[in-house]
C-alpha cells in the first residue's frame, strides 16, 4: 500500500529494549539491541513451547518470513508460563523441536513481556524500521494483516530513506546425528516390533523390539503432505509435517495423527502404502464445519489417537477439543470441548479442555492427558436410562442425551487448573502434574502417566484415587508403551526410548508446588469493567452483514469470583462486579471479532476471523484497578 493512502499514525510509541536473561539463540551467539535492527522491519512473536496457539503462529509466519527475508526481521521472545520452560536448555531444545529459523530471545523472567505489557500467548508486535511500535495483535490468525502491514511499510519507509534491505540475524545451529529426533508417540506392532513418531524430521520410524535398532523409515523427511500408494517401498516417498500420535486400527493399519498437516493418515505396515482418511491440510477456524465427510472437513492439529467404544478418538489440541473418525463411514464429528480454554467438567458438550495431547483406552473410560491444564481426565459413558435415578450420581443434563457427545461425560482424576501445576504424589485431589503430554493404560487398571515438564513417569491408581511416582530422571517424557513386563518410555528430549521395569513400589519424590510465574493483576472488587480492543487491521472492516461480528464470553475460577457480568454477549466490553469474599483468582476471557477485506469492487471479499482466550489471575486490593484492557487486534494510529 502506497504511504500517501495509508492512516496517518496519530501516537508513535518507542519500541522498548529487548532483554533476556536466556541470551540470544539463532544468531550465532551474537546478542542483538533494537537499534541494531534500525531499518529492517521486525515482528516480535511473544510465545512459550507450550502454547498450541503459539505452534499455529510459528507456521502462520514461515511463508511471511520467506516472502520479506531481505527487510522483515522476526525475533521469537519466549515467555515461559510452565517451571520447566524457563530452562534454558528446553528452550533449546524448543527451538530445534519445531523448526525455528529466526533469532530467539530467551527471557524467563518475562523482562521484555511486562515492558511490552503483553498478556497473552501468543502476542505479535510489530515494530517499524525506525524502531517504533506500529501494530499490537493477540493471538492466531494475524498473518494476513501483518503481511499487508509489512508491505506498507516496505513502500513507506523504501520512499523515506528509512529502510534497510540485506540478510537477516539468523544463524542456524548445527545438525545433530541420532537415529530419532523429539521422538513423540510409539506404537507396539502386531509384528512386536515399535513404531515411532519422529516428529521433528517429519518421518515414522519402526524399531526392533529392542528399542534401538532401525527397520525402516517411513517418509522422505521433508516436511509435506503426501500419500504413497501401496507398492513396495512406497513408505519412503510420503510426507508428513511433525506427526505425532499412533495407533492401530482392527484391521491391522496405523492411524498417524499428522498434526501440523492437520490431517489423519493411515500406514499400512505389509504395503507400505500412506493414505489421508480425514482432513484436508487446511486448519479449523472458528464457523467451520465440525462434522462431515472426513476428506472435507479441516482438522486443528490432532496431537493423539485411540481406537475407543468403535471409533478413533482424536485429541484436538489445537481447538481444545475431542474429535471423532469412523471409518465405517469416512465421517468425523466433535463430540466433546466447547473450544473455550479450560478445566470444566460434565456432559461432554460442555465439557472445556485446554490441549488434550494423550489418549489411552481402557474398557469403559478413555484416559486423557490434558496437558495445560496438567491434569489427568477421562471420558465415560454415560447411559440414558441410568441418568437421573436415585443413586447413579447423573443428571439428564449430565447424561448429554442431545446434541453432540450424547451419551458421554467428562470427568477429572488429576488437576486443578491453568495455572496450578508441580510435582505432589498423594491423593487425586492434592496431587499435581506439569504438562504431560501421554497416558498408558497398565495391566492392574490403573494408568501411567507421562509427566513430561516433571521429567518423571506417573501413576495414578482409579481404585484408591491416589498418584504415586514410577520414575524420575527421564527427559521430557511424551508418551510410553508396555512391552511384556516393561514399560518403554518415549524420552523425547533424550531423543531415544527407554526400557524400564515396572516397579512394584512407587519411587518416592519431594513434593513440589507450583503457580505461573505470570504477575498477578491487582482489582478492586465490585464494579469492574473490561474491556477487549479490537481495530480491524489496514484494508479490512467489521463484518456486519450477518449481524453481530462480535462476541465476547467471561467467566471465572473459582465462579464466586464474579458476583454477575458472568457468560456470552456480543459487545466487547462488558461491566462486571467482582466479589469482596474471594481473595484471588482467575478471569477467563474469550473474544471473537470477524473482519473481512474492504474492497467496494468485490462482491464476495475474503474474510478473517480473530480470536483469542485468556486466563488473566487477578489478586483482590482495594487500590486496585476497576478496568482491566486486552488487545485482541489493534494499530498505534
Amino acid at each position: 500500500m502506497n504511504s500517501a493512502t495509508s492512516s496517518p499514525r496519530r501516537v508513535r510509541v518507542r519500541a522498548p529494549e529487548l532483554t533476556g536473561k536466556g541470551g540470544w539463540l539463532n544468531t550465532g551467539d551474537i546478542s542483538y539491541t533494537l537499534a541494531d535492527l534500525r531499518g529492517r522491519i521486525v515482528v516480535l512473536d511473544f510465545w512459550t513451547f507450550c502454547c498450541i496457539n503459539c505452534l499455529h503462529v510459528l507456521d502462520e509466519l514461515r511463508e511471511l518470513e520467506e516472502k520479506h527475508r531481505d527487510t522483515l526481521v522476526i525475533i521469537g521472545v519466549h515467555s515461559p508460563k510452565f517451571v520447566h520452560e524457563a530452562e534454558h536448555q528446553a528452550v533449546v531444545d524448543a527451538v530445534e523441536r519445531y523448526e525455528v529459523h529466526h533469532p530467539v530471545l530467551d527471557d524467563p523472567e518475562l523482562a521484555t513481556w511486562k515492558q511490552y505489557a503483553v498478556r497473552a500467548w501468543p502476542t505479535l508486535v510489530v515494530v517499524d524500521p525506525e524502531g517504533y511500535v506500529v501494530a499490537q495483535h493477540a493471538g492466531e490468525g494475524h498473518a494476513h494483516a501483518i503481511e499487508k502491514l509489512v508491505e506498507e511499510l516496505e513502500a513507506e519507509h523504501a520512499a523515506k530513506g528509512t529502510l534497510r534491505r540485506g540478510d537477516g540475524p539468523y544463524v542456524p545451529p548445527e545438525p545433530v546425528a541420532t537415529d530419532l529426533r523429539f521422538p513423540g508417540k510409539a506404537l507396539v506392532l502386531p509384528s512386536g516390533n515399535l513404531l515411532v513418531s519422529d516428529s521433528t524430521r517429519h518421518q515414522l520410524v519402526e524399531l526392533e523390539p529392542d528399542g534401538e535398532s532401525v527397520v525402516r523409515r517411513v517418509g522422505s523427511g521433508d516436511r509435506g503432505f503426501r500419500d504413497a500408494t501401496a507398492v513396495d517401498g512406497s513408505f519412503a516417498a510420503a510426507s508428513f509435517a511433525e506427526p505425532q500420535g499412533l495407533a492401530l486400527l482392527p484391521d491391522g493399519r496405523v492411524i498417524v495423527a499428522d498434526t501440523v498437516n492437520h490431517a489423519l493418515r493411515t500406514y499400512d505396515p505389509v504395503s507400505g502404502a500412506v493414505e489421508t482418511v480425514a482432513g484436508t491440510g487446511r486448519q479449523w477456524w472458528q464457523g467451520s464445519p465440525t462434522a462431515g465427510p472426513a476428506r472435507e472437513v479441516d482438522l486443528s492439529s490432532p496431537w493423539d489417537v485411540a481406537w475407543w467404544a468403535d471409533r478413533v478418538w482424536i485429541a484436538m489440541a489445537g481447538v481444545h477439543q475431542l474429535w471423532t473418525y469412523d471409518p465405517a463411514t469416512g465421517t468425523v464429528e466433535a463430540v466433546a470441548g466447547t473450544t473455550n480454554e479450560g478445566l470444566v467438567d460434565g456432559p461432554a458438550a460442555e465439557a472445556w479442555f485446554a490441549q488434550p495431547s494423550g489418549l489411552a483406552a481402557a474398557g469403559d473410560r478413555l484416559w486423557i492427558a490434558d496437558s495445560e491444564t496438567s491434569a489427568l481426565r477421562y471420558v465415560e459413558r454415560v447411559a440414558e436410562e441410568r441418568a437421573g435415578e436415585a443413586g447413579s450420581g447423573e443428571s439428564a443434563s449430565e447424561a448429554g442425551s442431545e446434541g453432540y457427545g450424547a451419551g458421554f461425560v467428562i470427568r477429572t482424576a488429576v488437576g486443578s487448573g491453568l495455572f496450578d501445576f508441580g510435582h505432589r504424589d498423594g491423593p487425586g485431589a492434592e496431587a499435581l502434574l506439569q504438562h504431560p503430554l501421554g497416558v498408558t493404560a497398565l495391566p492392574d487398571g490403573s494408568v501411567a502417566v507421562a509427566d513430561t515438564y516433571n521429567h518423571a513417569l506417573r501413576r495414578f491408581d482409579p481404585a484408591t484415587g491416589d498418584v504415586t511416582t514410577l520414575a524420575t530422571d527421564l527427559r521430557e517424557p511424551s508418551d510410553a508403551v508396555l512391552v511384556g513386563d516393561d514399560i518403554v518410555v518415549v524420552e523425547s528430549a533424550r531423543h531415544r526410548l527407554t526400557r524400564l521395569r515396572l516397579p512394584e513400589e512407587a519411587v518416592r519424590v519431594e513434593s513440589v508446588a507450583h503457580r505461573t510465574q505470570r504477575t498477578a493483576t491487582e482489582v478492586a472488587p465490585g464494579a469492574f469493567e473490561l474491556a477487549v480492543v479490537f481495530t480491524a487491521p489496514t484494508g479490512q472492516k467489521l463484518d456486519t452483514r450477518y449481524g453481530p461480528s462480535t462476541r465476547l464470553l467471561v467467566s471465572a475460577t473459582p465462579p464466586e469470583l464474579l458476583v454477575s457480568g458472568e457468560g456470552a454477549g456480543t459487545d466487547l466490553s462488558r461491566e462486571v462486579v467482582l466479589s469482596d469474599q474471594v481473595a484471588e483468582g482467575v478471569l477467563h476471557v474469550s473474544a471473537m471479532a470477524a473482519s473481512c477485506d474492504d474492497d467496494p469492487a468485490n462482491e464476495y471479499p475474503a474474510c478473517h476471523v480473530h480470536q483469542q482466550d485468556w486466563g488473566v489471575p487477578v489478586r483482590l486490593a482495594a487500590d486496585g484497578t476497576s478496568r482491566l484492557a486486552l488487545v485482541l487486534a489493534g494499530m498505534d494510529s
